[in-house]
């Protein structure tokens, strides 16, 4: 899953950003999928979270697959503040953004986003709300994977509590983990926002956020909806003529896209 995410991410910003991003954060890193994957593409990342559970489990996933990263405890709504310096991409994954249940939350985060990006862009990934909010479902299909090295099975699925205006649901997680004969269940709770592409969309072009553009699944090849944005007029290859578009006049430049393997020694620093 790593691998695969980094690759499709890796796509994702040279749409971006193409060929100059070399700084990478992802400001809800979680447990490092996304983040471990760009790395291994030879970005400088930077993980953080609100959790430091989650934090903790990405260094040692860090250290399982040899990746090096830069990590930390920030909440995405306070990055100016909890975060040094800039970056070409901002990254955000695995619908995080939809644990922020009012539009003053999702603005502060926006906001937060856009003072951490140089000239360059931001990603988000979140669910296809559009869709789920006209189909409401109930639960989530039973995943199953096998554990390494014999340690049994995983079965993984969620049950979906809607409110009455759909605006919100209550998700309930379960995964079992096979222990011998035995089956030990954990059950995880959360509440979520189902938000619209035209919803975040607004509050990214409150945000100062342009050219916002969504990717879905089947065209990009990131297992969720990823909204791409950026803010060009902060670009210092570009111009802002009287009418107030904005025109481009820097050349493309090509970046090495030779693949960091996984299981080689990374260091990423910013």
């Amino acid at each position: 899953m790593v691998r695969r995410q980094g690759d499709a991410l890796d796509r994702l910003i040279e749409v971006v950003s193409p060929g100059t991003a070399r700084t990478v954060l992802d400001c809800s890193c979680g447990i490092g999928t996304q983040a471990l994957g760009l790395a291994a593409y030879g970005y400088s990342v930077t993980a953080t979270d609100l959790s430091p559970d989650a934090v903790e489990r990405a260094r040692r996933e860090a250290t399982a697959l040899d990746v090096t990263s830069a990590f930390g405890v920030a909440d995405f709504r306070r990055l100016e503040d909890e975060v040094e310096g800039q970056f070409d991409v901002v990254l955000s994954c695995d619908n995080s953004v939809a644990h922020l249940l009012t539009d003053d939350d999702l603005r502060l985060a926006a906001n937060s986003m856009h003072s951490k990006v140089r000239p360059g862009g931001l990603l988000l990934s979140i669910r296809d709300y559009d869709a789920l909010l006209a189909e409401r479902p109930r639960a989530t299909p039973v995943q199953v994977y096998d554990g390494p090295d014999g340690e049994g099975q995983r079965a993984v699925f969620q049950v979906w509590e809607w409110e009455p205006d759909g605006r919100t649901y209550v998700m309930h997680q379960f995964i079992l983990n096979q222990e011998g004969d035995d089956w030990r269940t954990t059950h995880l709770t959360t509440q979520l926002r189902a938000i619209p592409r035209e919803d975040l969309t607004g509050i990214l072009h409150e945000a100062s956020f342009t050219d916002i553009a969504w990717h879905m699944p089947k065209d990009c090849g990131y297992y969720q909806p990823v909204v791409t944005a950026r803010d060009l007029t902060r670009l210092p290859w570009n111009r802002v003529p009287d009418n107030g578009s904005v025109s481009a006049t820097c050349a493309y430049r090509g970046r090495d896209k030779k693949r960091v393997g996984f299981g080689r020694p990374i260091t990423t620093c910013i």
